[in-house]
């Protein structure tokens, strides 16, 4: 369909609603895996990399799954919002497309992750049959559509830092209302 300039088409909403679909399935890999793959891995990795300072390994074994599913549900609030921003601008949403642009490059921290551990981690089978792949879709059809904003490398870091800073706010909003 077109905009009302009628120069540029405009997304639907696999792309921007897909977003938090495809998001839903790969948290839903970490909601099932995440706190059994700490307990069990914890003691090995903290001999693996022992330069990693103790107070990231305390505070990494020190989550629950409660915690952690209340994390992921703040978490949705923010990946649903920016999925909404997206539909309702056609995919022209500067914030959507930060996070998608940071939702594919998380698929391939997971990626390193596992790479460093040799192994599984919570969020690595997921990365590369979804993660990964709606990225490079939905990227694709923005820049069909010509809404893609070009992508530099500061626009990455945004997207990173905004992707951190949803993370910390996500677990800091958890540890509240799960502490007491």
């Amino acid at each position: 369909m077109m905009n009302s300039s009628g120069d540029e088409q405009v997304v639907g909403g696999a792309v921007t609603l897909g977003l938090l679909a495809a998001w839903a399935l790969h948290d839903l890999e970490e909601l099932a895996t995440v706190p059994g793959w700490w307990r069990r891995n914890l003691p090995a990795l903290r001999e693996r990399y022992p330069a990693v300072p103790e107070a990231v390994w305390r505070r990494a074994g020190s989550g629950d799954g409660r915690e952690f599913a209340v994390a992921v549900g703040a978490m949705a609030a923010v990946v649903g919002s920016v999925s909404v921003a997206g539909r309702l601008t056609g995919g022209r949403s500067a914030t959507y497309q930060a996070a998608l642009h940071a939702f594919g490059l998380h698929g391939v921290v997971h990626l390193a992750q596992a790479g460093l551990v040799r192994g599984y981690t919570p969020g690595s089978a997921t990365s590369p049959l979804i993660v990964v792949p709606f990225t490079l879709w939905a990227r694709r059809r923005l820049r069909r559509a010509g809404v893609l904003r070009a992508t530099r490398p500061r626009d990455l870091a945004v997207g990173l830092g905004f992707a951190a800073a949803a993370t910390v706010a996500s677990h800091a909003v958890a540890r509240r209302l799960t502490s007491g």
